[in-house]
């Protein structure tokens, strides 16, 4: 016979408090009991009875009077008989009347009650009062417990396999955190010249360029423990909480020293101060209080500890967090160039089976401003693709086709488009890709689609020859033109009042570069001065910190050169108004164009 399993301490003791509770209400309301009670009289009956000699005894009793007698016809069946005498007169009557009548009577004393007996009216009240405590001792304990709740951190030598050769595109960013991997190393080897290797290092740039991979490789190589921890889990409700936490880390660290701490996200905890609502008396300024204060509380020791730490926001920390002698370097990770996002695609490809023939340096071009994680979810993406399809290894289609629905969003191609509408697209993308194809300066077309692809009904991809870290006037111009191609094309042919939304998005492309050129670089007839949009607290746009006749001048100037572009890109589709037939006709025949394609059609249309 299987043993009945025993009910838990705290449920037993939570039905012997609902069960006692019970049993006191219920003395409460039935105290007086539910037996036989004696029928009740009038005074003025009580007075007929006796005269009529019917009332055998009176007793009386704290006020009120029993009788006891042979009342009524049946005198074979005494009945007991109480009677509340309201006054002191009726009292009198009935002792008169009971003397006169030989009735006898007596004064019962009253029961004196057991000590107990007065108290259990209040014996309800007072489990009240005690269920209440108990309810805010079980709050406070729950408060007490989450307060006292510290992240602990694992400390495991074998969690960290990464190496400096797993980590690509960031090369100088490797140079800089090197000297730390030797000082983890050997401590006593920088010190013997006096020099003193910073033990906080902020690793900034754009979300996805290898940050925290960096870190962990720099543990990696240094063969120490890797802590790591978000800036979000030392914030909580309760002020200290988050403090608290940051004193267990750094505990952490001391015991399993030589190691290297990592937070990131530490724009979560590390903001400028005396912004936020609560003063001194935030929770993240306490936070920030005591992470600055375990940052100094750091000597140059034989067991060093290396603090990294990440954010895509360096704009909005504190000082006192970047100052000298906390976090003494700043590491800039930007997005990785051309041969970065070719030796990204190598190592995320180490694991995926890939053709002989595919070309990664080809799809590092086609890849332009994407980090490492969109790269991995490029070789992904291509190998889901390749999967589906039942091929024995990924292609440099998949590959290609992965960019595309990386950057764009997958094709929709059962998407039902009217004819009008799909010629329209391709009018549209015509123009953009014989502007460009026609415009000295501007980047080669790769191809062009009006496949729908994400929102978009078509697009026109245009490659790069090389990388470019900053923009002439003349290379801008001729990115406005581009995107004025397709608007252009569309009122061309079918007329102002037929042109369609497709534009939104290249005008405000078009807009934003214009505004720049006038605003921030100094590239119009405006002057050189830089005007720059400002915001409040909230992030709210607050406007351009210029006068209102600055304002419109400005404004002016932007106008100008967009009318300016959009003339110019009218003329030149005018003049090739042939070429860009034959392009439309084309992507309605075939709906994607390769480069080797498009320059067929317009070396062979006729130019008007």
């Amino acid at each position: 016979m299987a043993n009945k399993p025993m009910t838990p301490a705290p449920q037993q003791r939570k039905y012997l408090f609902w069960a006692v509770l019970f049993f006191c209400v219920a003395v409460l309301f039935f105290k007086t009991g539910n037996g036989s009670r004696p029928q009740t009289i009038t005074p003025p009956a009580l007075i007929r009875e006796m005269r009529a000699g019917t009332v055998q005894q009176l007793s009386f009793t704290q006020g009120s009077l029993e009788v006891s007698g042979l009342m009524g016809s049946d005198k074979n069946h005494p009945s007991m008989f109480q009677v509340d005498l309201a006054t002191q007169e009726q009292l009198n009557q009935v002792v008169d009347l009971a003397g006169t009548q030989s009735i006898k009577y007596h004064v019962i004393p009253a029961p004196h009650p057991p000590w107990w007996a007065s108290m259990i009216e209040w014996v309800p009240y007072v489990l009240i009062f005690l269920y209440f405590i108990y309810i805010m001792e079980k709050q406070a304990k729950a408060q007490s417990k989450f307060i006292s709740r510290d992240r602990r951190f694992t400390v495991d030598k074998k969690m960290v396999k990464a190496r400096f050769a797993d980590v690509a595109g960031c090369e100088e960013a490797k140079e800089e955190v090197a000297d730390i991997v030797q000082y983890l190393r050997n401590p006593l080897s920088f010190n013997r010249l006096g020099g003193r290797v910073p033990h906080g290092v902020l690793l900034e740039g754009p979300p996805g360029t290898g940050k925290t991979l960096l870190a962990k490789a720099v543990a990696g190589e240094a063969d120490v423990p890797f802590l790591a921890a978000k800036g979000s889990e030392f914030i909580e409700l309760f002020v200290g909480v988050g403090a608290s936490r940051v004193r267990v880390l750094f505990e952490e660290a001391r015991k399993c020293a030589p190691c290297v701490i990592f937070i990131d996200e530490i724009d979560a905890i590390g903001k400028k101060r005396g912004v936020a609502i609560g003063g001194g008396h935030d929770e993240r300024e306490q936070t920030l209080n005591q992470l600055l204060t375990e940052i100094d509380g750091f000597e140059q020791q034989e067991k060093p500890i290396i603090i990294l730490a990440a954010t895509n926001r360096s704009d909005v920390l504190d000082d006192a967090l970047m100052r000298s002698g906390r976090f003494d370097r700043q590491v800039s990770m930007p997005r990785p160039d051309r041969n970065g996002r070719f030796g990204i695609l190598r190592i995320h490809g180490r694991d995926k089976k890939m053709a002989p023939d595919v070309d990664l340096m080809a799809i590092a071009k086609d890849t332009g401003g994407m980090v490492g994680a969109d790269l991995e979810n490029v070789l992904n993406e291509a190998a889901l693709e390749a999967s589906k399809k039942r091929k024995e290894w990924i292609d440099q289609a998949d590959l290609h086709e992965a960019v595309d629905k990386v950057s764009m969003g997958k094709a929709r191609k059962s998407m039902k488009i009217s004819d009008k509408e799909k010629r329209m697209t391709a009018y549209h993308e015509g123009g953009h890709t014989l502007v460009a194809m026609l415009t000295e300066g501007a980047d080669p077309v790769h191809k062009v689609t009006i496949i729908p692809r994400g929102p978009a009904l078509g697009f026109t991809k245009q490659l790069p020859e090389e990388d470019r870290y900053s923009h002439t006037k003349a290379y801008l111009l001729t990115m406005l033109r581009v995107l004025a191609g397709g608007r252009v094309a569309e009122e061309m042919i079918f007329g102002k009042e037929n042109v369609t939304t497709g534009a939104s998005d290249d005008f405000r492309r078009a807009t934003q570069i214009a505004r720049k050129m006038v605003f921030e670089f100094g590239m119009s007839d405006a002057g050189l001065s830089v005007y720059q949009d400002t915001s409040d607290f909230w992030g709210k746009p607050t406007g351009v910190d210029a006068s209102p006749t600055t304002k419109e001048k400005l404004e002016n100037e932007v106008e100008r050169i967009l009318q300016d572009t959009t003339g110019h890109v009218r003329e030149l589709l005018e003049k090739n108004r042939k070429k860009l037939d034959a392009l439309a006709e084309a992507l309605l025949e075939k709906e994607t164009l390769q480069v080797d394609e498009i320059a067929s059609i317009i070396h062979n249309a006729p130019s008007t």
